[in-house]
């Protein structure tokens, strides 16, 4: 598993420990390296000092050893142990080691666990000082050396150091050279930390200038204060600033431009949308008026016409029954008993044709009636199962809006029986005196529909138009259970325009 320790640290940080960590390495093996050199170079001292003062010490003492004159070797030692602060104790022993003379240092604190030692070696030499006539012998090139015996050893020299005085003084040459490392590191750390800081204070800078342009503050005045890749970067930054401040410019003039467009458009739209919602009440008061006209006419003329027919042709069958018998005459009575027929079927047409062209019973009975009415002609005609119900007082309705009401919810109905296969309908209406609103509310129990994909048909387009043409709202809810069209239109609707 890699170490991942220094993820969350920064550039400066990761920066300083990547410069300080050979630095530190190379601290703590100079300090290591100084402090056992040092301690080696005392031990090899102590070694060196004790076997040269123990082999001296062993070759002077022979004398006063063999002669028992110990006390002037006392004096000799003493006065060494003494002089010598690395000498910690020196003792002296004979043949049989048992200890002679033990001198210890009032001035060593410390002994090392082990101590150097010389022999001291008793050597007689003959020596002879006549030739063989008596004469002093004078040596010559063909002399031999006088043999030597060898040597006896009557005592030993035992020599133990104190490194305590040495370690002192190395102690001290270790501190100074701690303290001139330290300073070296000292100086190598604020180096580094410079050299982190020069590096992420420009780095700083340029976050703090991203984000500003994050922010959307893009006008950035970023100076470039380093070279190098960092000077680059900071060029780059105030650069894209400067172009990303004149493409918002650009951008927000363009806006600005089409936003303009756009509301011109709207303010187009609307006033056209306008036009049309009352060109269209217009036109629909124009048809209502149109059919009215046509209406009367049918029934004022076309009816009376047709009454005076049936008439005429009645008073023809009774002037051929006066007329007497013959086939000539139950012909005519056949015929004028068509006719009388045709007229009744043509009135009774005229009748249905008025009744849809300008429902009389709208203003004899008013809207409650003539929607009941209607309803009760669907009925009979479909088998569908109508209900109707209505809450308030329709009479002061204004007559613009109630046509405009009977003419939606026959559209509605229309809709029912050409497209739901349903077999139960409600309709209600519903007056709202304190909003001054009129609610109406077709429902069926049919397949329903897709209200997005039908909402082009002309049936929908035209409840929706007379419902926008007064000022008012339509909404559709349809699923597999049926479909529910809600209305409302405000008393107040407005009224057409000439």
């Amino acid at each position: 598993m890699k170490p991942r320790f220094w993820q969350s640290w920064s550039i400066g940080t990761r920066l300083v420990f990547i410069t300080m960590l050979p630095v530190v390495f190379l601290f703590a093996s100079l300090i290591g390296y100084s402090w056992v050199s040092h301690r080696a170079q005392v031990d090899e001292e102590l070694a060196e000092r004790g076997r040269i003062l123990a082999r001296a010490l062993a070759e002077t003492s022979e004398y006063n050893v063999i002669s028992g004159n110990l006390s002037d070797l006392r004096l000799t030692i003493n006065g060494l142990v003494q002089s010598d602060k690395s000498i910690y104790r020196i003792d002296v022993v004979d043949a049989n080691r048992k200890l002679a003379i033990s001198v210890a240092s009032q001035f060593a604190a410390g002994a090392e666990p082990h101590f150097y030692e010389a022999p001291i070696n008793k050597q007689v030499i003959w020596v002879n000082l006549f030739s063989d006539n008596g004469a002093p012998h004078v040596s010559g090139p063909s002399d031999t050396k006088p043999p030597t015996q060898p040597a006896e050893v009557v005592g030993w020299v035992r020599v133990t150091m104190s490194p305590t005085n040495m370690l002192a003084k190395q102690t001290r040459r270790f501190q100074i050279e701690v303290a001139m490392a330290a300073l070296a590191l000292a100086v190598s750390g604020a180096l580094a930390w410079f050299l982190a800081r020069s590096l992420t204070s420009p780095l700083r800078a340029s976050i703090g200038a991203l984000r500003k342009i994050r922010g959307g503050d893009y006008r950035s005045d970023l100076p470039v204060t380093t070279g190098g890749e960092i000077g680059e970067l900071q060029e780059s930054i105030a650069e894209m600033s400067v172009a990303l401040d004149q493409s918002k410019q650009h951008l927000e003039n363009k806006v600005d431009e089409r936003t303009r467009d756009l509301v011109a458009s709207r303010n187009e739209a609307l006033k056209a949308d306008a036009d049309k919602r009352k060109l269209i009440q217009k036109v629909n008061s124009i048809v209502e008026d149109e059919r009215k006209s046509i209406a009367i006419e049918i029934h004022d003329e076309l009816n009376a016409s047709l009454i005076a027919a049936r008439l005429e042709s009645q008073s023809i069958l009774r002037l051929a029954g006066q007329a007497g018998e013959g086939a000539a005459i139950e012909q005519i009575k056949q015929k004028s008993q068509a006719i009388t027929q045709l007229t009744l079927d043509l009135y009774a047409s005229g009748r249905r044709l008025v009744r849809r062209l300008r429902p009389e019973v709208l203003d004899m009975l008013g809207l409650h009636g003539a929607v009941e009415e209607m309803m009760r002609h669907y009925g009979s005609d479909s088998g569908y199962r109508f209900y109707f119900h209505s809450e308030g007082d329709f009479s002061h309705l204004e007559n613009e809006l109630a046509i405009s009401t009977y003419r939606i919810i026959q559209e509605a109905l229309s809709n029912v029986i050409k497209h739901a296969t349903a077999t139960h309908v409600q309709v209600s209406l519903t007056l709202s005196e304190p909003d001054a609103v009129l609610h109406i509310e077709v429902a069926d129990n049919g397949a329903g529909f897709d209200v997005a994909g039908a909402s082009a048909g002309i049936g929908i387009i035209g409840m929706r138009e007379r419902v926008y043409a007064l000022g008012g709202t339509i909404g559709f809810a349809s699923d597999a259970n049926g479909t529910v069209v809600a209305i409302a239109l405000p008393l107040g609707a407005p009224t057409a325009v000439s």
